[in-house]
């Protein structure tokens, strides 16, 4: 009878003590949950832009109030595709074969190879489960049903509709195959008709039902995975939102909330969403252990009508120049903020200079994992910043690219453009190449100080040069681009 009773209280020994470890393990490796906006310009978050922004954004300024604010992060291009590629794999979008502009839609070839380790790959090495809610935008191909049928295409609108993949049809190298285990989104706004969900085309529904659809399934997902959670076994969720991205079609429910129109509608709902993300959070009990970051994928559109939103006291870009496609800085400075409570200082601030790329390094880190050297050649490690703990530049130098496939080079306060003006869409600005700025004293790049500065300029071509021959702007072996890349364009 001791015998059966010491080897009961064993088991349960064994059993307390297993459930402290998973405990332990959970609050090692947090939840993590990333959402980026589609065009959403740094100065469309209140708190970013207090004295030029005209749209309420209560959710945002609280997360920001909640965590740590970055002022000086850069999306890894001006444009979609190539962001969303830097983000998931660590590695600028220039090395591919898109050296300009965004894939098409309909049926693109992934852009991530199935070699190339990605973000949703580490972590399920490391026990994550992984999920992808929202605008994919990364390429993937499609089988249709023998009967779709299609039809000739005649200006955008009829384009759209024969690239749009009918419900039924399969998804061939998507999401489900580049390391998440759940995918339920479209592939970008000129094929959101299209509902995928894994590999399956399920439903076509109108532009105006995508985001509260979205915006329902990630708290559904939240809640699917919290007990899971709790348990020792941590998710990640992507959640590439479709807003405020053409079609600007906020929800009835929001139509008209702001006199600026529809565009801040539109930005209002967006943000009303990271609302109920945190909200699902605090429900289900996983607001401490999960790390939340929100942030956009380049700047505001000219799409959004810019200029009258300025003329009604509202500027997109805050105090930066131009907007998405450009090489300046309102073409790739975004809003970036971080919380996790109890291990971010609440209401903290960083102007480390940052990209969307380091997601890669800084996940390896948070999880105690070593990149191998093929993968996020372009990627540095925030986590230092975030808990407080860097005491240098964690960036040697950020590169920025333009939509027309224009280089820029960042370091410290000096920013070089290889180009003469905006290498995107803004009309003026200087005609001659380089363009140099200093950011500390210009962060409104009016004046071109590349004359007066030779040696600056050489140094900073100098590097981006070596960015490019060695394949990486990280410590490591070289790798090699998949393409020729040239730099210098007329």
């Amino acid at each position: 009878m001791r015998s059966r009773t010491s080897a009961s209280l064993l088991a349960l020994i064994v059993i307390v003590l297993q459930a402290i470890a998973a405990r332990a393990i959970a609050a090692e490796k947090p939840n993590i949950i990333y959402i980026i906006a589609d065009d959403l310009g740094y100065g469309d978050v209140q708190c970013l832009n207090p004295e030029r922004g005209m749209i309420a954004t209560p959710h945002l300024d609280r997360l920001a109030s909640q965590g740590m604010t970055f002022t000086d992060s850069h999306s890894g291009s001006a444009v979609c595709t190539p962001t969303r590629y830097g983000l998931l794999t660590g590695r600028y979008a220039w090395r591919t074969r898109l050296q300009q502009g965004v894939l098409d839609g309909g049926d693109d070839e992934p852009l991530i190879v199935s070699e190339r380790l990605t973000v949703p790959q580490l972590l399920k090495q490391h026990g994550y489960t992984t999920a992808c809610l929202g605008k994919w935008h990364l390429g993937y191909l499609s089988e249709r049903p023998a009967d779709a049928g299609s039809s000739p295409a005649r200006g955008k609108k009829a384009k759209a509709a024969e690239n749009t993949p009918p419900v039924g049809s399969k998804i061939v190298g998507g999401p489900t195959t580049r390391g998440f285990d759940l995918f339920w989104g479209c592939s970008n706004a000129r094929t959101m008709k299209a509902l995928v969900e894994n590999d399956r085309v399920i439903e076509s529904l109108e532009p105006v039902d995508m985001l509260p659809r979205l915006a329902a399934r990630a708290v559904q997902y939240i809640d699917d995975r919290a007990a899971d959670s709790r348990a020792g076994t941590p998710f990640f969720l992507y959640l590439p939102l479709t807003s405020p991205h053409t079609p600007i079609v906020p929800a009835p429910e929001w139509q008209g909330k702001s006199p600026l129109g529809s565009y801040a509608d539109f930005v209002m709902q967006t943000d009303a969403v990271v609302g109920q993300v945190l909200t699902a959070l605090d429900d289900a009990g996983l607001a401490d252990s999960t790390l939340v970051v929100f942030t956009s994928d380049n700047g505001c559109s000219p799409a959004a009508k810019t200029n009258q939103l300025e003329q009604a006291g509202h500027f997109a870009s805050a105090g930066f120049r131009g907007y998405k496609a450009d090489i300046w800085e309102g073409g790739h400075r975004v809003p970036f903020f971080v919380r996790w409570p109890g291990r971010i200082a609440a209401g903290s601030r960083s102007d480390q200079l940052i990209c969307h790329s380091d997601l890669m390094a800084t996940c390896a880190e948070l999880i105690g994992a070593t990149l191998p050297p093929e993968a996020g050649e372009d990627s540095v490690s925030i986590l230092p910043v975030l808990l407080g703990k860097a005491t240098a530049p964690v960036h040697e130098a950020v590169v920025h690219h333009s939509i027309s496939g224009r280089f820029a080079i960042r370091q410290g306060s000096w920013k070089l453009c290889l180009c003469a003006g905006s290498g995107g869409w803004s009309k003026g600005g200087d005609a001659e190449s380089p363009q140099l700025y200093r950011l500390d004293t210009d962060p409104g790049e009016q004046h071109n100080v590349e004359a007066a500065n030779p040696d600056v300029v050489m140094r900073l071509t100098k590097l981006l040069e070596d960015y490019r021959a060695r394949g990486r702007s990280t410590p490591g072996p070289d790798r090699t681009n998949d393409v020729p890349i040239e730099l210098f364009k007329p």
